[in-house]
């Protein structure tokens, strides 16, 4: 099975150049990331909180501490949660991926409106040790703050992965890592950027944007010309809401197979002054359907 990461053209770059970022869940988009409602008794004793987590442990069955989705109570809330939520910031990041290979909600929001790319990793590679799969609910968990008291396991952070129904589509899975582990690289938005090595060997394929503007296509295949990383353009079919993959490299060198030019990807070539150049300069100016596949949109 294949895991896809969509990106602007910028952060591609970086995965190709050989990092990528590991997000404190307090940086996400959807503001009820790993904020359950917490049950907290009015006797409680808040010193007896204990914030221990395991990053990669599965999920536990039977939920520990979980309450009934019809449990009520004036003393259930998410204040502690958020309090916890702060203190997972400072010693956790996440790579969020997805299982969902061609959504366009996501090549929207996350690959520049469609100007960006979408990088599938291969799941079996040990860079994605502890693969957490999203759970999708209808209703907002809750727990007992007893699931928090000092002396008992770490809890896995994968119990917190919990998303509501609406984010479904993305089919979101997710590596969570150890801030020491990374190393910070700058901030963005008030929260310092954290990346990890990514191997190139645990990448598969890239599918660039139909809005990728040409210079970013050529620096993409400049450096995955000599990989054995497959490339390939999602250009809008002509019918329905649908992409039509327009290959351009295979997953081999280009010394063992050649690139493929077409009158939709001829553009990358068109510089070049050997016989791929000559083949890309015919496809722009003499293909039948020259026209009609680079119409912008």
């Amino acid at each position: 099975m294949s895991l896809y990461k969509y990106l602007t053209t910028e952060n591609a770059l970086r995965v190709l150049d050989g990092t990528v970022r590991f997000t404190q869940p307090g940086a996400f988009n959807d503001p009820f990331e790993m904020v359950p409602e917490l049950h907290v008794p009015e006797d409680f004793e808040p010193k007896d909180i204990s914030i221990s987590f395991d990053p990669i442990a599965p999920r536990r069955q039977p939920s520990v501490g979980e309450l009934a989705v019809d449990f009520e109570s004036d003393h259930c809330n998410d204040v502690n949660s958020r309090k916890i939520l702060s203190e997972l910031n400072q010693s956790f990041g996440i790579l969020c991926l997805s299982k969902n290979e061609s959504s366009l909600l996501m090549w929207s929001h996350y690959a520049g409106e469609y100007s960006g790319a979408v990088i599938e990793f291969d799941e079996k590679h040990e860079f994605f040790m502890g693969l957490i799969d999203i759970d999708y609910r209808e209703n907002r968990p809750k727990k007992d703050i007893s699931s928090y008291l000092s002396g008992e396991p770490p809890i896995p952070i994968a119990e917190l992965c919990v998303k509501p129904k609406d984010w479904e589509y993305e089919k979101e899975c997710r590596i969570v890592r150890n801030l020491s582990d990374c190393k910070e690289v700058g901030e963005y938005n008030g929260f310092p950027v954290y990346v990890l090595d990514v191997p190139s060997a645990a990448i598969k394929s890239i599918t660039l944007g139909e809005r990728m503007p040409v210079e970013s296509q050529r620096e993409i295949w400049h450096k995955i010309k000599n990989t054995n990383i497959s490339l390939s353009l999602a250009a809008i079919a002509n019918r329905g809401y649908e992409f039509r993959k327009e290959p351009i490299k295979s997953n081999q060198p280009i010394s063992k197979k050649s690139p493929f030019i077409s009158p939709r990807t001829a553009h990358i070539f068109t510089e070049l002054q050997n016989e791929l150049g000559e083949a890309a300069r015919w496809n722009i100016k003499e293909h039948e359907l020259s026209d009609i596949f680079n119409s912008p949109l």
